[in-house]
């Protein structure tokens, strides 16, 4: 079966999450300091240099998205006790 037009492989980083200090340092509060939050520090700072321009930091933030919804689909085959 064929792609969506613009749709890229797309690989996600063996290593997501950061340390406690890198996320401390980067003022990741304590509700996003998860398993993604290792891809939410570089969001945050292409973020803020870019002064929070949408079209900026999509590679970024599809990185963190991504994760997310990994984590979420995670939780709920638990949840289900299907994992």
């Amino acid at each position: 079966h064929s792609k969506p037009v613009g749709c890229v492989n797309f690989k996600m980083p063996e290593q997501t999450s950061a340390s406690r200090q890198d996320m401390a340092a980067a003022g990741i509060p304590l509700a996003w300091r998860d398993s993604c939050a290792g891809l939410l520090i570089p969001l945050n700072k292409c973020r803020r240099e870019s002064m929070f321009a949408p079209w900026k930091c999509e590679h970024e933030r599809h990185a963190y998205e991504t994760c997310q919804y990994k984590e979420y689909l995670t939780r709920m085959k638990k949840s289900a006790g299907l994992h």
